[in-house]
């Protein structure tokens, strides 16, 4: 099992792509497209989603996706697991009645919502995102789990930016990611 889920991260690593200097100088972008381009890369990081959460989180209720890259691997992952999956999005992109956090960025001040019944006080859930960088916005979603009343399990990503320290805003949330640089 160890040698197939090295073997699989590998796959996925290899196709991470790295662009400097993107979206702006002394930044260093690290693409998620090919992952999704390739069929066998993308089942690498469901299986290895899957391997996670059915290992630590058995008891999952509902697999909660980040606008937007999040909703790419939250269903594929939900799908397998037999479990609900429900948006996290930017405040204004979800209909009917909706709870929102605002948050603060690096330049301002942003909001995330989810719709009121999408996530029941009491229900277990597992954040997914594609990204941790600075934390923000999954710290964002945490915080709008909890005036849910949900039970937060941990978070997921494909990709840690160990240097930019995300992980310390999520504390004491666990977090999972595939791939650290």
């Amino acid at each position: 099992m160890a040698t197939s889920s090295e073997s699989k991260l590998q796959l996925v690593q290899r196709h991470v792509r790295a662009f400097p200097d993107f979206p702006k100088k002394g930044i260093l972008f690290r693409d998620i497209c090919p992952i999704l381009k390739d069929p066998a890369a993308l089942t690498a990081v469901t299986d290895l989603f899957e391997e996670h959460v059915r290992k630590n989180h058995p008891q999952v209720d509902l697999i909660v996706g980040l606008d937007a890259r999040g909703f790419l691997f939250g269903p594929l992952l939900a799908q397998r697991l037999g479990v609900g999956f429900v948006l996290v999005r930017k405040i204004g992109k979800l209909p009917g009645s909706t709870v929102s956090v605002v948050y603060d960025m690096e330049y301002g001040k942003a909001e995330v919502e989810v719709q009121e019944d999408g996530v029941a006080p009491g229900q277990k859930v597992l954040l997914i995102d594609d990204l941790l960088a600075t934390g923000g916005t999954l710290y964002a979603a945490c915080e709008l789990m909890k005036k849910q009343q949900a039970d937060i399990l941990g978070c997921m990503v494909v990709i840690e930016l160990k240097e930019l320290n995300g992980i310390d805003k999520l504390k004491p949330h666990q977090v999972f990611s595939l791939l650290q640089y």
